[in-house]
């Protein structure tokens, strides 16, 4: 299940009094209003009719018809565009990742980007002033570490300056970079192998060489 992104919807349009996110636009020709509430990752919604002020649930029924597919076509609109734009992969769920994943997303304000439809278990981030990369979050196999392992371990790639990266890269926490140039990348794989605050500084030093 794809996870939601609180400050999205915010940014959407959604209203938040306390726990609960809530968001209503008028559909079809202003005669309904579409409600959607979201608590804790619970997603409820209601259409109202303006002028009776009752509820409409006809579509999400089996009820077809023109006026019914209407109402029920801008529903799903509303729905999938919400989905696109507030919702994430929930691909990556090591904790080191996790942290990663917020630690990027609130000092640099960067949010993953999944650029191949083809390979769903790869994202990177870029910096915003100059698009350039500078970290790629995956899932492989160990043994494409040269690891004796059928495991699959989740692994970030980061720039490293090429006198740096002679001196880090141990074959045992620190990698040759992984599908990158090894002669400016390195691979870690995010089994705690690591310590957080390490990788939080190998980050920062990646976005620094991507300027």
């Amino acid at each position: 299940m794809d996870k939601i992104n609180y400050n999205k919807l915010i940014e959407y349009g959604f209203s938040k009094n306390g726990r609960i996110y809530t968001y209503s636009i008028p559909i079809v020709k202003n005669q309904f209003v579409l409600t959607i509430e979201i608590k804790e990752d619970i997603i409820k919604t209601k259409i109202i009719e303006k002028d009776t002020g009752n509820e409409y649930i006809l579509h999400l029924t089996d009820t077809t018809g023109e006026f019914v597919g209407k109402i029920r076509d801008e529903y799903e609109k509303v729905l999938n565009d919400i989905h696109t734009k507030c919702f994430e992969k929930n691909i990556f769920k090591s904790p080191q990742a996790i942290q990663i994943i917020d630690y990027i997303n609130q000092k640099y304000g960067d949010e993953l980007e999944y650029l191949w439809p083809k390979f769903p278990q790869n994202a990177i981030w870029r910096r915003k002033d100059n698009k350039k990369w500078y970290a790629a979050l995956l899932i492989i196999q160990k043994k494409k570490l040269n690891i004796d392992s059928d495991e699959s371990v989740e692994i970030i790639d980061l720039k490293a300056s090429e006198k740096y990266i002679n001196k880090i890269i141990d074959n045992k926490k620190i990698f040759a970079g992984y599908h990158m140039n090894k002669k400016h990348w390195i691979t870690i794989c995010l089994d705690n192998s690591l310590p957080t605050t390490k990788l939080y500084e190998l980050i920062d030093n990646s976005y620094n060489l991507a300027k």
